[in-house]
């Protein structure tokens, strides 16, 4: 199972970013692929999960910001990023539990003040 993130960078206070996670190795529609962050000095947190079918649920710092979605048929999972904070600045994960926990390598996002 591979993981990789793209879409992170340097981005100013308020504006929008998005991430997009390729699978691949595996069948992943059934899964629920995940978005975590860490930030310098803090330890990793969840950001947004979304199922096989589509149910997504946020973590309340980022709930009416960000937006996940996935496409199934392309075993890809998007993180829509608005409104963004000097706070989100991180590197961001994408996690899947498939015949194992497997992450990414992570995406790095800069929200600059």
């Amino acid at each position: 199972v591979q993981l990789v993130e793209s879409g992170g960078g340097l981005v100013q206070s308020g504006g929008s970013l998005r991430l997009t996670c390729t699978a691949s190795g595996g069948n992943f529609s059934f899964s629920t692929m995940v978005w975590h962050r860490q930030a310098p000095g803090k330890e990793r947190e969840l950001v947004a999960f979304i199922t096989g079918e589509g149910i997504a649920n946020y973590t309340d710092s980022v709930a009416v910001r960000f937006t996940v979605s996935r496409d199934n048929t392309k075993n890809t999972m998007y993180l829509q990023m608005n409104s963004l904070k000097p706070e989100d600045t991180a590197v961001y994960y994408c996690h899947v539990i498939y015949r194992g926990s497997h992450f990414g390598q992570g995406t790095k996002v800069t929200v600059s003040s």
